[in-house]
């Protein structure tokens, strides 16, 4: 069936490389304030700062990402990439009795997250079409938040009493994934040229979205018959502003991170610690299952509509999780995994149908604006959740961030703009001939 080829071999690996890197990963990041402060001593606000400039660096140092593909690749990029995040997991072995060594250790995991996932995602899609990037893209976030659920539970009984054969165990993990990693081929450009690879078939620069069903008449399929993807934005048919894809994500992890954060705070003395617990094994399931399955769905949504459904099943999740008790909080949760499936994944298709840069530089980006957004959510969260605790009523917290949820993404829907211009927006009458065009030109 057009647009429903198999995984390559690199796909498929880089795949289940994914779901270890992040189950490595998970089996020590969540855990890392206990041992800063419990087994090195270090006060709270010593390990809040530690842990907020490990973040900035994580979702920050991501913008490097397009100009080291760039100049040595994306399989190299990768490959240092997990080198930083091996040398650092081993730091940690003599860094458990050391802690300059092991704020070290986690600065250099931190650096090496923020230069792999960009290049990640860029190789995965590298000569993909665009009606095949939404299941790549969604088979990925599966496989990284498969890895997010099993990793916590998995290293639970090794964490506090025997961390140094956690961080072996994690080091020799990286070890044997990175050696996989030797073994892809090379991009086929190398972090540039086209979404398709340096042989792509002609492709109009502005493909038809839902917003413009007709397109403009020409062809639009791709080398195996499947159209052009339809996360593209719109041409000159709609004449309100399209929304950024950058600021839309901020805004997207802005909301979406007050329930990352919060959630534990209010949930667990208004149920147990074992529900809380259930919540997000089932939300890390639910996740897991539903958006490949949605993946197509998903993409033919027009950026706005994507809109109106994410903040609205965000809305609608805390509102749910406002009113409290086990049914509240358990289908507030759903309604928030909704949320994150589609906003998420259509903010990656839409800023890889817009941006002419190279594929690891959108991701990059995309990587920054989540910074900002979780940035500005612990800062914003930290002062209204006090303020409703001292209110006397934790659930007029989550009625604010409903608000917000609500209020905030009319701001970017709701202006006009001229037409739009500039090589993202060229007339789709514009078909370069003889070579590639389309929405970017990079492989990843």
């Amino acid at each position: 069936m057009p647009g429903r080829r198999r995984f390559t071999a690199p796909q498929v690996f880089l795949l289940a490389g994914s779901f270890l890197i992040t189950l490595g990963s998970f089996a020590v990041l969540p855990y890392m304030s206990v041992l800063l402060h419990q087994r090195l001593g270090l006060g709270l606000g010593t390990v809040g700062s530690v842990l907020a400039v490990a973040s900035l660096i994580q979702f920050s140092g991501g913008i490097v990402a397009g100009p080291v593909t760039g100049r040595i690749g994306l399989r190299r990029s990768m490959l240092l990439a997990l080198a930083l995040r091996t040398a650092g997991f081993a730091a940690f072995v003599p860094g458990l009795t050391s802690p300059v060594l092991a704020v070290g250790a986690l600065f250099l995991v931190s650096a090496g997250a923020a230069l792999y996932l960009p290049a990640n995602k860029a190789y995965l899609v590298d000569g993909a079409t665009g009606a095949e990037r939404p299941r790549l893209l969604s088979a990925s976030g599966s496989a990284f938040n498969a890895g997010m659920a099993l990793g916590p539970p998995l290293a639970a009984p090794l964490v506090l009493g025997s961390p140094a054969v956690l961080f072996s165990c994690v080091t020799g993990l990286f070890t044997l994934v990175g050696i996989g990693h030797a073994l892809l081929p090379p991009a086929k450009g190398k972090g540039k040229g086209t979404a398709t690879g340096t042989t792509a078939p002609e492709r109009k620069a502005t493909p038809p979205t839902a917003d413009r069903p007709d397109g403009n008449g020409e062809d639009r399929s791709g080398e195996d018959g499947s159209t052009e993807d339809p996360s593209a934005g719109s041409g000159g048919g709609d004449r309100r502003r399209e929304p950024s894809p950058f600021a839309v994500t901020v805004l997207s992890v802005y909301v979406f991170m007050f329930f990352q954060h919060y959630l534990a705070l209010y949930a667990v003395p208004l149920t147990s610690a074992a529900f809380y617990g259930a919540v997000l094994t089932g939300y890390a399931g639910l996740l897991v299952l539903a958006q490949p399955l949605l993946s197509r769905r998903i993409a033919a949504l027009t950026y706005r509509g994507a809109m109106r459904l994410g903040f609205g099943a965000m809305a609608a999740g805390t509102a749910g999780i406002g009113l409290g008790g086990h049914v509240g909080i358990g289908a507030g949760s759903a309604l928030m995994c909704l949320g994150e499936a589609v906003l998420f994944l259509k903010n990656d298709l839409e800023a890889l149908a817009r941006s002419p840069a190279p594929a690891a530089a959108v991701f990059g980006r995309q990587r920054l604006a989540a910074g900002i957004g979780a940035f500005g959510s612990g800062v914003v969260g930290g002062l209204l959740y006090g303020a409703a605790e001292a209110a006397g009523s934790a659930r007029g917290f989550w009625a604010a961030v409903c608000l917000q949820g609500l209020l905030l993404p009319l701001v970017l829907l709701g202006g006009r703009a001229a037409p739009a211009s500039g090589a993202a927006r060229r007339p789709s009458t514009q078909r370069p001939p003889g070579g590639p065009g389309g929405p970017f030109r990079t492989s990843r």
